[in-house]
């Protein structure tokens, strides 16, 4: 597959869920819907499409079902299906009654190209059905003949893999086989079932949609899988229940799609599911696959293969890529997170302190974003700790290149909390340095190399380690994840060194918002909450380099000399947590940034939202690898300690570990196949 905007070529299903009406006891209407959506789900290119269980004669027929003529109108609706359906490249799940040597079983068909590929009864029947149905143990064959194909696979033990699919492998267990301490599936799941299909024909009661998404959350996350739900709709009997025709659609804890419930027409819901994110997460679960050994689930199933034909053309995800992956998408559960970051590094730093017996903590405020959090949470640990604000001491050292609104601002936020300030001019130490190194800076001339600007950082961390010595206090780091990420710091005697770094599990797009929801919320304190916003909305800049006479603007803008941090850490977050492809991460990138008008921004102002073309996504990108993978690690191999907050750490002793001198060679090749712009593919 060639065309760069079609799903399926990263690693992306598109899969089905369908909830048609229902006639009770009439298989020849309920097929007439079922093929009308399998006709839509076909021309929406799934290839996969589940219905509700028991659906060719309706889930509430009763003693209905042990009807002769019931069940034969099954059978003739089950082969006007297959013939309908064989010009369709779907694989199609529908959910009927089945007797078996002379036991009626609740089981889902599985079928494509007008052929049952095979046939899964259910396992664990509620209290309901044992009067009409028997548990898929009270048989015990391998193979069926039904609608007039033989040696039909048939029983819980299949697994029906896509020969020409990477990753794509599904299961089917029926209704309640879920609501079991231990479900069917989760075997599958361990066997290598990556999608977990549930034709259910369960109704509905009050409460019941909680607990459903309670459950497939939580077992999907378990599993490491994706998993649809489809139940009964309108139209089954409401003699003594109700049906809602609920659907979901989950990729592990992740809900993709889910349908209005108590519809009274037929829905079909799309959604694209990532097979490679859920086999890059498999991959890194040592404890997923220890359980599958323990279990020896491998060797209790079936292989069942098929093929599916990929369209070339252009499909774009209809699923959301949210653009800050850090960052959850509900706002309540962001107060959380944030809420827990902040936390977890107060409860990092109180510890460290303890642990060192030490009492003060040592730390430059340059006005920028990280010193700012980094200051905020040592006030709060003080504060924790019974100690006096007036124990953290913060340093503003002013530049060759200090602006004064960092420097206002930095004074504005250490007066805010109460800590201990004071003003160490770094400049006439920096011009000896200088001087003695024989730098063209020390005789006047504007050389502004990068020599000249780590004599500034330099000079800054030697200062705090020596002050650190002599009031016996830690030096606090500052940098944040995304910088170390991209190598952004001055190895050793720099802004790479500590005693302890609050921020080292933090990227800088979460660090933005972790600042903006404590100015919001008041957790830093009331008074230093505007001085938060006012460096929010500061321009990121390493102040190293003289810009204005003035002294009003940098000189320097980081972003424009190593890429928006928006987009790195985006990279990032694919890079290092799923070990995708840069092709697949150019797409995801793509699909999230390129239209600024759609999609959340979680409160970020209007004027601060960005959208980036193919093009410069795929140049940031080669900028990202580059850095990332063959000019910084051995910066990361030497990290000082700090709490790892969210998914995804930098730390050499509990997350990301890689050879210092490691070659990019393979990324950079493979970032070339991306096109330069959707045109160009």
């Amino acid at each position: 597959m060639h065309n760069f905007f079609n799903f399926y070529r990263h690693g992306f299903i598109r899969v089905a869920a369908a909830v048609p009406q229902v006639r009770v006891a009439d298989p020849a209407s309920n097929a007439a819907e079922i093929l009308q959506l399998a006709r839509r789900a076909a021309a929406e290119h799934a290839i996969l499409a589940v219905f509700p269980g028991l659906h060719l004669s309706a889930g509430s027929n009763e003693d209905l079902f042990h009807q002769q003529a019931l069940l034969e109108a099954t059978v003739a609706a089950t082969t006007e299906i297959m013939r309908e359906t064989a010009g369709l490249n779907t694989v199609f799940v529908l959910g009927a009654p089945l007797v078996v040597d002379s036991f009626l079983f609740n089981c889902a068909l599985i079928l494509q190209h007008g052929q049952l590929l095979g046939i899964v009864p259910q396992t664990y029947l509620p209290s309901s059905r044992t009067r009409q149905f028997r548990p898929s143990a009270a048989i015990n064959r391998a193979a069926v003949d039904f609608c007039g194909q033989r040696n039909i696979p048939f029983g819980t033990d299949l697994l029906f893999t896509a020969k020409n699919i990477p990753h794509f492998t599904f299961a089917i267990e029926l209704g309640e086989d879920l609501f079991v301490p231990v479900p069917p599936s989760a075997s599958a799941a361990l066997a290598g079932a990556t999608v977990l299909v549930n034709p259910a024909a369960s109704p509905a009661s009050a409460g019941s949609a909680d607990c459903r998404r309670t459950i497939i959350a939580a077992h999907a996350t378990r599993c490491l899988a994706a998993y649809l739900y489809v139940s009964a709709g309108y139209g089954e009997s409401t003699t003594d229940f109700t049906w809602d025709g609920h659907a979901l659609i989950y990729e592990s804890s992740e809900l993709l799609a889910e349908t209005e419930r108590f519809h009274q027409h037929s829905r079909l819901l799309c959604a694209e599911i990532d097979l490679e994110r859920l086999a890059q997460e498999r991959l890194h679960c040592h404890t997923f696959a220890e359980n599958a050994r323990l279990q020896a689930a491998a060797g209790r199933f079936r292989q069942v293969e098929f093929t599916v034909r990929l369209p070339e053309t252009q499909l774009l995800l209809s699923r959301t890529i949210p653009r800050f992956p850090y960052i959850p998408a509900a706002p309540d559960k962001r107060q959380e997170h944030f809420r827990d970051i902040y936390n977890m590094q107060i409860q990092g730093l109180t510890q460290r302190l303890r642990a060192s017996g030490r009492e003060k903590v040592v730390l430059g405020v340059s006005g920028g974003l990280d010193s700012a959090q980094a200051l905020v949470i040592a006030a709060k640990a003080m504060d924790h700790l019974g100690l006096p604000r007036e124990h953290v001491r913060a340093y503003t050292m002013p530049g060759f290149a200090t602006s004064d609104k960092t420097r206002k601002n930095a004074w504005r936020l250490v007066k805010a909390l109460g800590v201990f300030g004071e003003e160490i001019d770094i400049r006439p130490a920096s011009s000896q340095l200088l001087v003695d190194i024989g730098h063209p800076a020390g005789r006047g001339e504007a050389v502004y190399d990068v020599t000249f600007e780590n004599v500034q950082a330099g000079q800054r961390t030697a200062t705090l380690f020596r002050l650190a010595n002599l009031h016996g206090g830690l030096v606090l780091g500052t940098g944040d994840m995304s910088e170390l990420a991209l190598g952004w710091t001055t190895y050793g005697v720099g802004d790479h060194m500590s005693h302890y770094n609050v921020n080292a599990g933090i990227p800088k797009t979460l660090l933005q918002q972790l600042l903006r929801w404590e100015a919001d919320t008041g957790a830093a304190g009331k008074s230093a909450a505007q001085v938060l916003l006012d460096i929010l909305d500061t321009d990121i800049s390493p102040e190293l380099i003289p810009g204005r006479v003035d002294g009003s603007e940098p000189a320097q803008l980081t972003e424009e000399i190593i890429g928006p941090y928006e987009l790195h850490d985006f990279f990032l977050y694919y890079t290092s947590l799923f070990g995708f492809r840069p092709s697949k991460v150019a797409y995801l990138a793509y699909t999230a940034w390129h239209d600024k008008s759609s999609g959340s921004w979680h409160g970020l102002p209007e004027e601060k939202r960005r959208h980036y073309t193919l093009n410069q996504i795929k140049h940031w990108l080669k900028v990202f690898l580059r850095r990332f993978y063959a000019v910084s690690q051995f910066k990361r191999s030497a990290a000082p300690d700090g709490p790892m907050v969210g998914p995804g750490s930098l730390s050499p002793r509990s997350g990301w570990r890689a050879p210092s001198d490691a070659s990019a060679a393979p990324w950079m090749v493979e970032v070339e196949r991306i096109p330069d712009s959707p045109e160009a593919d």
